[in-house]
């Protein structure tokens, strides 16, 4: 069980002598992301830096996290990805109360799973997120694939001010039924970045983590080939891909043989968004000759995590339906078809209420005591879920605590044995998923697009 504590040591003491032990404050600081000539930004960081720092732990080793809170509000860390007990969870009311200014939290917990997570508040996350506290998670595991780097690439957006300063405006109604709060900036580990430096011939596991509010990411590797080998942490069958999609709070894992010439920059480019294409770095090879000829044959295949593997033919199937937002022509998707005019602006109007639902049913906010599980699973079970989106949005499904298998996309199978705890939807998609609830407690299931989350695409789901 969690502890809420006094205030600690100071954050100078960020490592502990145990290397699965950390110390880590949230508070307000000042950061330069978008370049030596521009002006600072005030953000809220974990121990002042943007993203946080770099948690390292060991797969199947218990872990001790104090989170300390030196904010003026309230504030959580969810530990993303992670298949953790219930208590750890950072759902404030739902697993653990929220931690005061002042106050500091013991999570401790042993991660089951080697690969790549992320960690970030659940109480007030649009803001809380959107001016800057999330970081990356790696659990390394036992049998590393053999690269000659291994690189996390943290992306982040942020609407920015020409003062450089973040922009106010969090939880806009009318955004917050459409497409969510994307930003104007795009930062790689904390800062826009103008290039990354590779050398020739060098084999790089790359992990790339989208921390951004709501932005979408499609990442093409200019002259590369990248490998697909793990998707939210977990292995999958190495594929190559041509675009790399990225909702918000996914994480996918590359390895990249470096074969561009020496000398040469190659562009990594962000095209989701229809005539809005941006670089977000380039791949910057430096004057040394190659470290190899030709790229290494030796196996990309990850270990496998310990995911029971759910029994197809015994699962209970449950349809969960996401509804609402904004239509074309001015409307709103209703729980039962459209509706338009006075109705919509009472939903989207001040302190309106939620604009998404599941099921028909609007869990608004980051999370509190008595939520009411939509579904109840007896744990061991198999579970099938569809998850069918109506309406004309992208949407990240989270769910805490589990991993899902993804088994088809509209109907068609989806290969390479790929399980998310993030599934990407887009407009009209119906995707299904198969898990063994073997985690007991209640979790969150909501959209990672945070102001999706906050005005009622969230769910609970329990395990008995």
């Amino acid at each position: 069980m969690g502890l809420l504590l006094a205030a600690g040591p100071p954050s100078s003491l960020v490592r502990a002598a145990d290397p699965n032990e950390y110390r880590i404050v949230a508070a307000q600081a000042r950061a330069r992301l978008v370049g030596p000539d521009r002006p600072e930004t005030g953000v809220w960081a974990y121990d002042g830096t943007i993203p946080g720092p770099l948690v390292r732990l060991r797969q199947g080793e218990p872990a001790r996290l104090v989170v300390e809170n030196r904010l003026d509000q309230d504030t959580t860390v969810h530990w993303h990805g992670v298949r953790l007990p219930n208590a750890m969870d950072g759902v404030p009311g739902l697993t653990q109360p929220a931690i005061k200014p002042g106050e500091s939290f013991v999570y401790a917990f042993t991660p089951p799973d080697a690969g790549t997570f992320w960690y970030h508040p659940h109480a007030n996350s649009l803001e809380q997120l959107g001016r800057g506290l999330a970081g990356a998670v790696i659990v390394e595991g036992r049998d590393p694939v053999a690269v000659d780097r291994d690189l996390t690439w943290f992306l982040a957006d942020w609407r920015l001010k020409d003062t450089g300063e973040i922009a106010s405006g969090f939880g806009n109604r009318m955004e917050a039924a459409m497409s969510g709060r994307v930003g104007s900036t795009v930062t790689l580990n904390g800062q826009a970045s103008e290039g990354e430096p590779v050398r020739a011939g060098e084999r790089v596991r790359l992990r790339l983590i989208n921390g951004s509010l709501a932005r979408i990411m499609a990442l093409r590797f200019e002259g590369h080939r990248p490998m697909i080998v793990a998707i939210d942490g977990q292995p999958c069958d190495p594929h190559e891909a041509g675009r790399i999609l990225l909702g918000p709070a996914m994480r996918v894992d590359v390895v990249l043989d470096m074969q561009g010439e020496p000398g040469r920059r190659y562009e990594v480019v962000d095209d989701f968004y229809d005539g809005l294409s941006y670089r977000l770095t380039q791949l910057a090879y430096d004057q040394q000759a190659p470290l190899l000829g030709r790229p290494l044959d030796t196996s990309l295949d990850l270990p496998r995590n310990p995911l029971p593997e759910p029994d197809l033919g015994t699962a209970e199937r449950h349809d969960l339906t996401l509804q609402g937002g904004m239509m074309g022509g001015g409307m709103m998707a209703g729980m039962g078809g459209m509706m338009g005019g006075g109705m919509m602006q009472g939903m989207m109007g001040m302190g309106g209420g939620p604009a998404w639902a599941i099921n028909g049913m609007s869990m608004t906010g980051d999370g509190h005591a008595g939520m009411e599980p939509a579904l109840t699973f007896q744990r061991g079970r198999s579970v099938v879920l569809i998850l069918r989106n109506q309406t004309a949005w992208w949407h990240p499904m989270h769910l805490h605590g589990h991993s899902m298998r993804v088994l088809s996309r509209n109907g068609a199978p989806v290969p390479h044995r790929q399980w998310q705890d993030t599934v990407l939807m887009a407009p009209k998609d119906v995707v299904e998923v198969a898990l063994v609830a073997d985690n007991p407690g209640d979790w969150m299931l909501h959209c990672h697009v945070m102001d999706h989350q906050m005005t009622g695409m969230m769910t609970v789901l329990r395990v008995a």
